[in-house]
């Protein structure tokens, strides 16, 4: 699978209804094979980023580049079609666009419709299912008789069925409970692992914190930063300034060394567990 660099160049939108600037000269590299968190308050301009680099929406200015694919103001709907050849978008509560009644009817439907043969369809669907867990008996029922985690992967495989080098997520555990959400997001790093290229837009810091290797924050339409988790979480006026927390980690941790518990800046629970650990037994050997 080639995997394409994503580049923003002085990219900027106007919703032409309203004139509304959504997005203003945004400049901005993803590496390929990247794993990119984007985060910011409600409004502040990351589903219209995301939108543009799939191709749902075309620049008011600037350029969206994917790969050898180069999209600006003047691009046609072919231009913006072969950007989606690339690029694989997870909605929100993507399980509400399921329709077809069966789950390999649902999962077919992207591959059919970009003309692949029937053998090709299968083998997409088969492999689709088994990289987001689901069982082949789950094939022949509808989506519709499904827990909520389940079906949210029937959404997702319908995606990865059309075999997309990036994969945007928009919010993607919103409204699961812990294990559902647990389960997803493992299988997103799954797929980072393997060498996709990940976008996720988030509200949840531990999942940056854990996660990420890029963060991108927006506020008020334009780029503030793209930097790591490690410096934007060490950064409390710019959190401030964004209206963002910090992860779980990171408030527990700094409550401890208040209280005189010598702690390494850490962002994710398993790294302040390793911490806690490590000092236990050593306070056990010297006792």
């Amino acid at each position: 699978m080639a995997m394409p660099e994503i580049k923003l160049t002085n990219l900027s939108y106007s919703y032409s209804n309203t004139g509304h600037a959504a997005l203003h000269d945004v400049n901005l590299t993803v590496a390929s094979g990247s794993y990119t968190a984007i985060v910011g308050h409600t409004g502040s301009g990351k589903s219209t980023l995301v939108s543009l680099i799939d191709g749902l929406l075309s620049p008011s200015a600037g350029e969206v580049q994917v790969g050898e694919v180069r999209v600006n103001s003047s691009a046609k709907r072919a231009n913006l079609a072969k950007l989606r050849q690339h690029v694989g978008f997870v909605f929100q509560f993507p399980e509400q666009q399921l329709f077809a009644e069966t789950v390999e009817k649902d999962i077919a439907f992207g591959p059919e419709n970009l003309g692949w043969s029937a053998e090709r369809v299968d083998a997409a669907v088969r492999d689709a299912m088994e990289e987001v867990g689901l069982s082949a008996e789950l094939a022949k029922r509808s989506p519709f008789m499904l827990s909520g985690g389940q079906m949210r992967r029937v959404a997702i495989a319908g995606v990865l069925a059309m075999k997309p080098a990036v994969l945007i997520l928009d919010e993607p555990t919103a409204g699961l409970d812990a294990r559902s959400t647990e389960t997803l997001l493992g299988l997103v790093d799954r797929l980072h692992q393997e060498g996709r290229t990940i976008l996720l837009i988030t509200h949840q810091m531990d999942q940056v914190a854990q996660y990420a290797d890029q963060v991108v924050v927006m506020n008020h339409g334009r780029l503030v930063t793209a930097t790591t988790p490690q410096q934007l979480f060490a950064d409390r006026q710019l959190l401030a300034d964004n209206h963002l927390g910090q992860p779980a980690a990171m408030k527990i941790s700094q409550t401890l060394q208040e209280r005189g518990i010598q702690l390494s800046p850490t962002l994710t629970l398993t790294q302040l567990a390793s911490q806690l650990a490590a000092q236990l037994g050593g306070d056990e050997h010297n006792g």
